[in-house]
């Protein structure tokens, strides 16, 4: 019995010893996580460090380079500018080229710009049967082979006229080109006429030279402070004639005589002007659509005169031609 009781001691000693020994182990077990945080907490302030470091030499760093780009961008600015000038150069050459070109169009751009539809087949002219290529969904299309060759015949024509002085009017009244017209009209110095036709500006030219002379008139007078003797009444009566005489034939006001070429953008919309033109023997040229009577037209364009585009085309090619024919002239001059 007594050695089962010292057994027993010896038991409960040794677990007592061996919890103590766990409790002394513990604590030094959980201590080293502690240095490690403290130690992580002693690190973090060193990491922090370094971007302080970064940002004070950052400043530096660019405060060198910005200079050096600076300057390579003034160098490459002062290099292109020639490049610029020479390229801006060419260009206006081009521009040059292109203008002084009658024929500067061709069958593709005539089609985008929709030239070669004509007017509803039962509204057809059969005199105009050669120019047409068929009909299409009831609508008569134009052979834009001919409308091209007409055009640079019609163009070559022009120049050979304004190169030998021929007196040249440009008409065109509908409003699709009646702008187009008279801003060529005023680069080159000719007559036009974009408002309604006066009748008897062919045939009957000694009445509407009295009118354009009036119109003349007034204006010098009013330029030269002549009309300042009148009333107040009187030359607002004066301003409403000139303003209106200047509706009329203010795009003829230079022209000193009969004109001996027509430029017509629409035929069938102008068929007096075509009546006087052929009665007098007037050179005729024209845009004819499939609608119109070609037979009194000396240089026929078919085509279609309602497209925009179309209508820009004619007039850029015809405005280049009258411009070659009118330099030649100052040339031989």
């Amino acid at each position: 019995m007594a050695t089962k009781a010292a057994e027993k001691k010896v038991a409960t000693t040794t677990k007592k010893e061996v919890k103590k020994v766990v409790k002394k182990v513990a604590p030094v077990k959980e201590a080293a996580p502690k240095k490690e945080v403290v130690a992580k907490k002693a690190a973090a302030p060193k990491k922090n460090a370094a971007p302080k470091a970064v940002k004070e030499v950052a400043p530096k760093e660019v405060k060198v380079e910005a200079p050096i780009v600076e300057a390579q961008e003034i160098e490459i600015a002062t290099e292109s500018t020639p490049r610029n000038d020479e390229v801006a150069e060419e260009r206006a050459v081009a521009k040059e080229v292109v203008k002084n070109t009658s024929g500067s169009t061709s069958i593709e751009e005539l089609f985008e710009a929709g030239a070669h539809f004509g007017h509803v087949v039962k509204k057809w002219n059969p005199k105009m049967k050669k120019y047409l290529w068929g009909a299409k969904n009831g609508i008569h299309i134009f052979d834009l082979e001919k409308t091209l060759s007409g055009l640079e015949e019609a163009a070559k024509a022009l120049t050979l006229l304004a190169s030998t002085g021929k007196r040249i009017v440009l008409v065109g009244t509908k409003r699709q080109v009646k702008g187009l017209v008279e801003e060529e009209a005023k680069r080159l110095g000719v007559p036009y006429i974009t408002q309604r036709w006066m009748g008897g500006l062919i045939t009957n030219w000694k009445q509407v030279k009295q009118t354009v002379d009036r119109l003349n008139s007034l204006k010098l007078r009013k330029e030269t402070g002549q009309l300042k003797k009148f009333t107040k009444k009187e030359q607002v009566l004066f301003d409403k004639e000139i303003a209106r005489l200047e509706r009329v034939v203010g795009g003829i006001s230079t022209l000193k005589d009969a004109p001996e070429v027509v430029v017509i953008f629409d035929t069938h919309k102008e068929k007096l002007v075509v009546k006087e033109a052929a009665n007098r023997g007037v050179t005729v040229i024209g845009m004819v659509d499939s609608n119109a009577n070609p037979d009194k037209v000396d240089y026929v364009i078919p085509m279609n005169d309602d497209s925009a585009k179309g209508l820009e085309i004619v007039v850029r090619v015809l405005g280049n031609a009258l411009h070659l024919g009118l330099k030649e002239l100052k040339g031989n001059k």
